[in-house]
């Protein structure tokens, strides 16, 4: 009796078509199907990292074998002049070190104030939250545009200052919502009780508690204000004047355009060969740190995305 019943269970087991001891037959229809998926998914791989190798591979090969069209997936004639044009200026490294001071602390305002202020938003006995909630929101849609913020700006005094890239932005609508609908979903009310009956007060519950098992959101949003402060090219070109103060990102402009600028009749050819190697070595030089940083928070950011998107 009990071999038969084993034997029962086991043909069961076998029949259940997630079973990973069991090895499933394929069907001609099954083998096609994977072949289209693995097809797709290899398309989709190669247009997205070919683009980036062919940047990295232009910008030191040869700028005639470049333009002439020789350059598909190995660098040819390495050189690595655009890269010395590049940092042999001594505004490149300025503009560095003033992207990296206004992404730092940027980001570290921007965190400040929006998770808070989610939190705030996210707790239901916080009778004004759907009023702020719906001031929030229009934001996103109506605005002063360009010139009343130049003159709010000017009168504040923060243009040619590191806040005009800092107080305009410090509080991301977008990041607001997020993470409060993580605090909303992820954080079981009972740790709020519990914390209650241990004596916690609300900010003892938010910095010994919320923020603790919010590292992943943190992370994601973290991330997103940083990429967006150092990729932040307008607010640099339209309120900084002074050169000492600019970013990166219009630093590296300026130099493409001198060196697209430059140059006689007789050696254009010449001139815009070397612009596009410089080119590709300003695309290199900009978002290295970011290729750099990413991998670090990348297990935070797969984890973060999905946070508060299902509720249980």
């Amino acid at each position: 009796m009990s071999a038969t019943t084993t034997g029962f269970v086991a043909r069961n087991t076998n029949d259940i078509p997630w079973n990973k001891h069991v090895r499933q037959k394929k069907t001609p229809a099954d083998w096609a199907v994977d072949f289209v998926i693995v097809l797709l998914l290899v398309f989709t791989v190669v247009a997205v990292l070919y683009p980036l190798w062919f940047v990295v591979i232009a910008s030191f090969s040869n700028p005639n074998a470049v333009a002439g069209g020789e350059v598909s997936l190995l660098p040819k004639g390495v050189t690595f002049a655009g890269y010395a044009k590049v940092f042999t200026n001594h505004r490149i490294w300025q503009g560095y070190l003033n992207t990296i001071i206004y992404s730092v602390v940027g980001t570290a305002v921007n965190m400040a104030v929006t998770i808070p202020c989610a939190f705030a938003l996210s707790r239901r006995e916080f009778k004004p939250r759907r009023v702020i909630m719906f001031l929030f929101t229009v934001t996103m849609f109506i605005s002063g545009g360009l010139i009343p913020n130049y003159l709010l700006y000017k009168a504040l005094g923060i243009n040619n200052t590191m806040w005009v890239f800092i107080l305009p932005g410090a509080v991301s609508v977008y990041n607001v919502i997020v993470a409060r609908s993580f605090f909303e979903t992820s954080i079981p009310e009972e740790l709020h009780d519990a914390a209650q009956i241990d004596g916690l007060s609300y900010f003892g519950y938010f910095f010994k508690i919320v923020l603790p098992l919010s590292s992943a959101i943190l992370a994601v949003i973290g991330l997103y204000y940083f990429v967006g402060h150092w990729n932040d090219f307008m607010t640099g070109l339209i309120y900084i004047t002074d050169d000492s103060k600019q970013p990166l990102q219009v630093v590296l402009q300026q130099l493409l355009l001198v060196a697209q600028g430059t140059g006689t009749n007789v050696n254009a050819a010449a001139q815009q060969q070397a612009a596009d190697q410089i080119k590709f070595g300003i695309i290199i030089v900009s978002t290295l740190p970011l290729l750099v940083l990413y991998p670090f928070l990348q297990k935070y950011f797969n984890k973060g995305v999905m946070l508060g998107a299902v509720k249980g």
